[in-house]
């Protein structure tokens, strides 16, 4: 697998924005349908989603919800968006995306997640435009400054580093970069960044990726974007302010609630 792509000529492609949507989930259960707003979770992701779409001139197509079952397909129609039945054993989301981009006919897959319901239109639109503007990058992803200090020590906040072009160097749960002599004087959050997961492919390069077997990196740090690096692979990354995180936990679904409410 290479890691550059050479440029087509014709028209400019046009994107999907694919959810993947799994009804089990351990530490929040059946939190895509969870409602207290009035609308499910995954209800609020598409909006969003549909919000990109409509902000995009044309340069995204569709929204898609790839769920695992009925229910949830039926909560992202109702919600406004196309969904499709997929195999509920996919082990990862990017599995589940792949399958559903098999039927799809555009050269740009955008992979959000279905449980981050407040995700900015500005920065899908800026991360599908990494490649749609790129046609040499294959892959693509986000990342944002940290939200607090500490945020750094935490194995739950993934941290990416970048070279001059904007590509990512690595990405670990480990605090990095290092700082060798400490961060006194100096604040992490202008110089690390969180990773965020959301990520963009070229159509034929992600059915080739989802078929790579697991890097010892990335089984090592639980982290399924190294596998791509692992194997060679560029990918692009763009800065973004203002996106908060996804909902987890019980805690974060009542803060989302909260601010819901707040700005309703």
């Amino acid at each position: 697998m290479t890691a550059r792509r050479k440029s087509s000529a014709g028209q400019p492609g046009r994107a999907a924005l694919v959810l993947p949507a799994r009804l089990a989930s351990t530490r929040l259960p059946r939190k895509l349908l969870l409602a207290e707003t009035g609308r499910p979770l995954l209800a609020h992701a598409v909006e969003r989603a549909l919000a990109a779409r409509d902000a995009s001139q044309g340069r995204i197509a569709r929204v898609l919800v790839a769920a695992d079952c009925e229910e949830l397909a039926a909560a992202a129609r109702a919600a406004g968006a196309e969904a499709v039945l997929t195999d509920p054993n996919h082990k990862s989301g990017t599995d589940r995306v792949a399958e559903a981009a098999r039927g799809l006919s555009e050269d740009v897959i955008v992979n959000l997640q279905a449980d981050e319901p407040e995700m900015p239109a500005a920065a899908v639109l800026k991360l599908a435009g990494l490649l749609l503007d790129s046609p040499d990058d294959v892959m693509a992803t986000l990342a944002a400054p940290l939200s607090a200090p500490e945020d750094l020590e935490k194995s739950n906040v993934v941290k990416v580093v970048l070279d001059s072009t904007g590509h990512a160097l690595y990405f670990s749960r480990a605090p990095i970069p290092f700082a060798r002599d400490g961060w006194a004087g100096r604040d992490p959050c202008r110089t690390a960044l969180r990773h965020l997961g959301l990520y963009a492919y070229r159509k034929e390069f992600l059915l080739a990726y989802s078929k790579l077997p697991p890097s010892a990196l990335e089984e090592t740090e639980k982290l399924e974007q190294l596998r791509a690096l692992s194997a060679g692979i560029r990918i692009a990354c763009a800065v973004v302010d203002g996106v908060p995180e996804g909902i987890d936990t019980p805690d974060g679904y009542a803060a989302f609630v909260k601010r819901f409410a707040q700005r309703k």
